[in-house]
């Protein structure tokens, strides 16, 4: 050892590595149906009759008989049916990656020193 001390140089490296990673993914589905239905029925009925009927014996044997009849009859049927549907479907999917990686590297000098006094 010399009067002075001893000294050390050099130079030290230091380094950083950074890892920053990111997986991401979105779904999405939508639906929308409507459907419409209507119904109409209708019904009817006529009937009308009418009668006369006369029947007549004497004590002599005579006869005499009368008839007299009138009929009426009516039907009607109506029906409806609508129907309508809609609709719609859609669907989507992404995904995301990301990855970034970060390096330094740190350079320093530096100067080391004792000192000794004799």
């Amino acid at each position: 050892m010399s009067e002075y001390g001893e000294f050390e140089t050099g130079e030290q490296h230091e380094a950083l590595d950074q890892v920053h990673e990111v997986d991401a993914s979105e779904q999405d589905y939508q639906s929308q149906f409507g459907v419409y239905e209507q119904d109409h029925a209708s019904a009817e009925n006529t009937s009308f009759d009418q009668g006369h009927h006369v029947e007549y014996t004497n004590p002599s044997g005579e006869h005499y008989e009368e008839s007299d009849f009138t009929s009426y009859d009516h039907s009607e049927a109506e029906a409806d049916h609508i129907f309508a549907a809609e609709g719609s479907e859609s669907a989507s999917s992404s995904e995301f990656h990301q990855l970034d990686a970060l390096q330094a590297r740190f350079d320093a000098a530096f100067a080391e020193g004792t000192y000794a006094s004799n």
